[in-house]
């Protein structure tokens, strides 16, 4: 039997927008568990990409990007909010990849999915492997403005990175996930990597 987990909708008895946010919001429903009905609030998110940017010396481009909530300056991988509604999440991963990294990438593959904080966020992460990489040049380049603005970038080597996480120097989740992943399908030499076929 294959080990996988299972999506089982519980029975939402009501539910309601309780706080509207700038980008997100709370909702608070009413669920019936096995147990009785219990009282949930969680952030209702639109989803996100991240991309490890591999280069042909096996090195990430990492982002170092100041983020308020955790008053640190955290080393991440390229990412976006999936904020454009319709467009899939491989289209999302190649436009954050020119947006932050000024990065385009020749071949990319589905590396993994991964729920961010599901006891109280319904974020769904996308991971995608980008490799065959070239610099956009100057006149194609986004333009960042606020945060963004500041965006401290660096390649390291893959093995450096996961021996930085390991020994707890990283915390940022889907960094720890992705290079970790990543790091052990290239020990099985990427068996197992899912394509992604075109990208618009």
């Amino acid at each position: 039997m294959t080990l996988a987990d299972r999506h089982d909708p519980a029975p939402v008895r009501e539910t309601e927008v309780v706080f509207e946010g700038r980008v997100w919001d709370v909702r608070r429903d009413v669920v019936d568990l096995p147990t009785g009905p219990v009282v949930r609030d969680y952030v209702q998110h639109t989803g996100a990409v991240a991309i490890v940017a591999l280069d042909d010396a096996d090195r990430v481009l990492l982002i170092r990007q100041y983020r308020h909530p955790i008053r640190t300056h955290e080393w991440e991988l390229p990412a976006g909010l999936l904020d454009v509604p319709g467009e899939p999440p491989e289209v999302t991963a190649s436009r954050e990849l020119w947006e932050e990294a000024d990065l385009r990438a020749e071949r990319w593959w589905r590396l993994g999915e991964h729920h961010s904080s599901p006891g109280g966020l319904t974020e769904r992460m996308h991971v995608f492997l980008a490799r065959g990489l070239t610099v956009v040049p100057e006149d194609e380049r986004h333009v960042r403005t606020d945060e963004e603005a500041g965006l401290k970038t660096r390649w390291v080597p893959l093995d450096e990175v996961a021996d930085a996480i390991l020994a707890g120097h990283l915390g940022n989740a889907t960094l720890i996930v992705s290079v970790l992943m990543a790091r052990e399908l290239r020990s099985r030499g990427w068996a197992g990597l899912r394509p992604v076929e075109s990208l618009d």
